[in-house]
C-alpha cells in the first residue's frame, strides 16, 4: 500500500523541517518502491517563500484528497500571527483525514492552536518549550524529548529531529530493518530514540524571571556540589512545590534535569579535551562518579564520555592529515 504523506507549509517555514523528513522518506522508497507519495500544500498555493528566501512550488489545500500522514513544518520562532485561526482550522478538517498528524519544532504552535494537542504530552525546540507550554496550558510539554508520539498525533523538536521523527514512522510502517536501511543512506546515527534528550544550551539561557535567573547562576557556581531541589528552592526563596512549578514554566525542564544539562554541559569540555580522567571530571562536575557521569551522557548527548573523547582524538588527527 502506497501512503500520501502530506507537508503544510507557510511563508517563512524552515526549509530543513520540510526537506529532513521528506528526503527520509523519499529515500524509503529506494529501499521499498512505492512506499510513499508526497504533496506540499500551502493555504493559498503557489510559491512559498522559506525563511532562506527559496521558494517552494505548493498545492492549494483544496485540491489534496484522502492522505495517510499530516506533517506541520516549522518556523524560526513560533508561527503566532494573523495566519494562526485559518492555519489551525486547516489542520483540524485534515487531521479527520489523515492516519497521523505530526509536527516539526514550532509547528507545534499550530497544532495546539487547533486543539489536536490538548490533554498531549508534546515537544518542540528546547527554547520555545516554555512559551508553548504557558500558552496552552492543556497539554503537557515536554521540553526535553528529541519526538513524542501520542496516539496518533506525533511532535518533534528543532530542525533535524525531525528526520529523527520520519525514521521512527518509516519505522512504524515498514519494520526496524527499512528504517535503518534508510538512516544509513541518509548517512545518519540510527534514529535517537523519542526519549534522549535535546542538547539545550541552559549555560547561556535567560530564563526571563530574576529568581530562576539566581537560581541558574547559583547552580553553575555550585555544579560540585550536592544540588537537590530544596537547596535551589530555598535560593529561590520559594516552597519546593511553587519553586518545582514556576521553573519548569521557565526553562522548560524539571529543576533535575537542568542540573543534569548543566553538569554535561559543563564537563563536555573537559572530555574532549582529554587532560582530565573521567573519575576527576566527574566530581568536578557533581556526577559523583565515573558510571553515574557515562550514564547522563548517554541519556543526554547519547554517546559516551568515551566516544566523544575518541572522536575528538580522531577529528584531530585527521586535521593533522590534510
Amino acid at each position: 500500500m502506497q501512503r500520501h504523506i502530506c507537508f503544510l507549509v507557510y511563508s517563512g517555514f524552515v526549509l530543513l523541517d520540510l526537506s529532513g523528513p521528506l528526503e527520509a522518506f523519499t529515500n524509503t522508497n529506494r529501499a521499498r518502491p512505492l512506499s510513499y507519495r508526497f504533496s506540499i500544500v500551502s493555504l493559498e498555493g503557489g510559491l512559498i517563500p522559506a525563511s532562506s528566501g527559496l521558494q517552494i512550488a505548493t498545492e492549494a489545500i483544496q485540491v489534496v484528497d484522502r492522505f495517510d500522514t499530516l506533517i506541520i513544518v516549522g518556523a524560526p520562532t513560533a508561527p503566532i500571527d494573523d495566519r494562526m485561526p485559518s492555519l489551525a482550522a486547516v489542520i483540524r478538517k485534515m487531521s479527520e483525514c489523515s492516519r497521523r498528524t505530526a509536527s516539526v519544532c514550532t509547528g507545534a504552535f499550530l497544532l495546539a492552536e487547533s486543539g489536536l494537542l490538548d490533554g498531549r504530552v508534546a515537544t518542540t525546540h528546547w527554547n520555545y518549550a516554555p512559551q508553548l507550554q504557558a500558552r496552552y496550558p492543556s497539554l503537557r510539554v515536554d521540553g526535553d524529548r528529541i519526538w513524542t508520539v501520542d496516539e496518533n498525533v506525533w511532535t518533534s523538536a528543532g530542525m533535524s529531529a525531525g528526520i529523527d521523527m520520519a525514521l521512527a514512522m518509516i519505522e512504524q510502517d515498514h519494520g526496524k530493518e527499512v528504517s535503518r536501511s534508510v538512516a544509513r543512506m541518509l548517512v545518519l546515527y540510527y534514529q535517537r530514540p523519542g526519549g534522549q534528550y535535546q542538547f539545550s544550551s541552559l549555560l547561556d539561557l535567560d530564563p526571563g524571571s530574576d529568581r530562576i535567573r539566581a537560581v541558574l547562576s547559583y547552580a553553575r557556581d555550585h555544579l560540585h556540589e550536592d544540588l537537590p531541589v530544596e537547596r535551589l528552592a530555598d535560593v529561590a526563596h520559594m516552597s519546593v512545590r511553587q519553586f518545582g512549578r514556576v521553573f519548569s514554566a521557565a526553562v522548560g525542564v524539571t529543576p533535575a534535569k537542568a542540573i543534569e544539562r548543566l553538569r554535561i554541559e559543563a564537563a563536555r569540555p573537559l572530555v574532549e579535551d582529554g587532560n582530565k580522567t573521567f573519575e576527576g571530571i566527574a566530581r568536578s562536575c557533581g556526577f559523583g562518579d565515573a558510571d553515574h557521569m557515562l550514564r547522563s551522557f548517554l541519556r543526554v548527548v547519547g554517546r559516551t564520555p568515551q566516544e566523544l573523547r575518541r572522536s575528538t582524538r580522531q577529528a584531530k588527527v585527521d586535521s593533522f592529515r590534510v
